[in-house]
């Protein structure tokens, strides 16, 4: 499905429902809705995971402008004020209120936005293996821990200075060293629609400056920070930095032991466990 949000056509998908008959009444479920990675990547890594919580929310499925199956628009726009005020717009528009927000990865860096220029507009906040700045020595250093010279080499040629090529290169052979275990479905990459010159135009300027530390004491709802200890591209020192930057009352901060980025495929018994606990709480 389609909705116009903010002058651009983004595509979403719902699981799951939102009333659910009890008794003589209708209950309503919360809404999480899940803001994927890239940028240049899609909703469908999120599925079919990710069906398992319909049974505690109604979960609602992204694609970022510029990404996946939404609208490309203006490379203008590809930006993370843009993206985050998108949130909330689709939100408004489908009805949605004070809504779970789910940010991974680069959706953690949107769901930042949203959550620091709307802070009174989200229900509650997860931050998963993400971060509030770029810290480029401690992520070349966990790459090289990871993988050895080779994926420092790499990870510097793309991030310091990105180039197409240099980006695929980075694909081929960093992007495995994101999990410490063998993914579960080798078909997942393959369905996804990447779209790699939204991830050049984020890298070669915004990704440099982003910096959110200030502004996270602005959340003002619950927030789950989620993070691994062997991921090499958001370092467990940053989701530390957003911990100390949050509201202390307000913040819940899981550490994965021998989880890398994607703690979904690394710790899904666990992962899942923590989600659920905190959306019905």
């Amino acid at each position: 499905m389609h909705v116009s949000v903010n002058g651009s056509r983004l595509y979403f998908d719902v699981e799951g429902l939102g009333l659910v008959p009890e008794g003589a009444t209708m209950r309503q479920r919360p809404t999480l809705l899940l803001l994927h990675g890239g940028p240049g990547f899609d909703h469908t890594g999120f599925k079919p995971a990710f069906s398992a919580l319909t049974d505690v929310a109604q979960v609602v499925y992204l694609d970022h402008r510029g990404n996946g199956r939404s609208e490309r628009g203006d490379p203008a726009t590809w930006n993370l004020a843009q993206w985050g005020d998108d949130v909330r717009t689709f939100c408004d528009t489908l009805g949605i209120e004070r809504p779970i927000v789910y940010g991974v990865s680069f959706g953690g860096f949107v769901a930042q936005s949203y959550a620091t220029r709307h802070p009174g507009h989200i229900g509650k906040l997860v931050l998963t293996t993400t971060a509030a700045c770029a810290d480029w020595p401690v992520v070349f250093d966990a790459f090289e821990r990871i993988g050895g010279p080779q994926a420092r080499r790499l990870a510097e040629d793309y991030w310091l200075t990105p180039t197409p090529q240099a980006r695929l290169a980075y694909r081929e052979k960093c992007h495995p060293l994101y999990n410490t275990r063998r993914v579960r479905d080798p078909d997942a990459l393959a369905r996804a629609i990447i779209h790699d010159p939204v991830n050049l135009h984020f890298a070669t300027d915004e990704f440099k400056r982003m910096d959110f530390r200030p502004a996270l004491a602005r959340v003002a709802c619950p927030t789950l920070v989620m993070a691994g200890d062997s991921d090499p591209i958001t370092p467990m020192v940053m989701s530390e930095a957003i911990v100390a930057s949050l509201p202390q009352h307000l913040v819940r901060f899981e550490r994965f032991a021998d989880c890398g980025h994607g703690i979904v495929g690394d710790a899904p018994e666990r992962h899942f466990s923590v989600l659920r606990e905190f959306i019905r709480a």
